[in-house]
């Protein structure tokens, strides 16, 4: 939606609440689109049909949607409720990422404690060191990991693996050994 067009309310046209989830504006979307579709004589509207089609365009795509939701808190005066914060969004990617770092971790702590189970533990620093990672991220990777009862927190203030997260450990590899057979076994057939 360019600047200097009449600004239209799309999430009216669609009739969706401003802050609702892309899945409610999918199915607003389709079931408008088959409504008002040129194939249904007796409730066509090819204009209206362009004017949702493009709406939707806008509202699945989140920059698009961003953008556009700061123009209708220009328009209308109000923030979308709910809307998610640019500052705040967090794509699939970032939990990828996050779930490896949180394996490589426990990696790390599991090979420690294998080799060295007197002395199980190993100072933050060396292993936020070893991952490359901020203070910010490893702050939040060991929150994460300490609440689910995989890593603790020792008298000596040395991260160590728990047995959760050694269960953890085995439990992750059994399945991506299990994963790896199958996908030998598809390639066999």
């Amino acid at each position: 939606m360019e600047e200097d067009e009449e600004f239209v309310d799309i999430y009216a046209l669609l009739q969706v609440d401003p802050s609702c989830e892309r899945s409610i504006i999918e199915k607003a979307y389709r079931h408008f689109a088959q409504l008002y579709h040129p194939d249904h004589t007796e409730t066509a509207d090819v204009e209206r049909f362009q004017e949702l089609t493009r709406a939707y365009r806008i509202l699945k795509d989140p920059a698009k949607r961003s953008e556009y939701d700061k123009r209708y808190i220009l328009e209308r005066g109000e923030k979308p409720t709910g809307t998610p914060r640019e500052d705040i969004v967090i794509d699939g990617a970032t939990a990828v990422q996050d779930a490896e770092m949180h394996e490589q971790i426990l990696l790390a702590l599991y090979k420690q404690r294998r080799e060295n189970a007197r002395e199980p533990g190993v100072m933050p620093y060396y292993v936020q060191r070893e991952l490359d990672c901020s203070d910010e991220s490893f702050e939040f990777h060991t929150w994460y990991l300490k609440s689910k009862g995989f890593i603790e927190i020792t008298q000596q203030s040395e991260l160590a693996i728990t047995i959760e997260g050694v269960d953890h450990v085995i439990s992750n590899s059994r399945a991506a050994k299990e994963k790896l057979l199958l996908e030998q076994a598809a390639r066999e057939v």
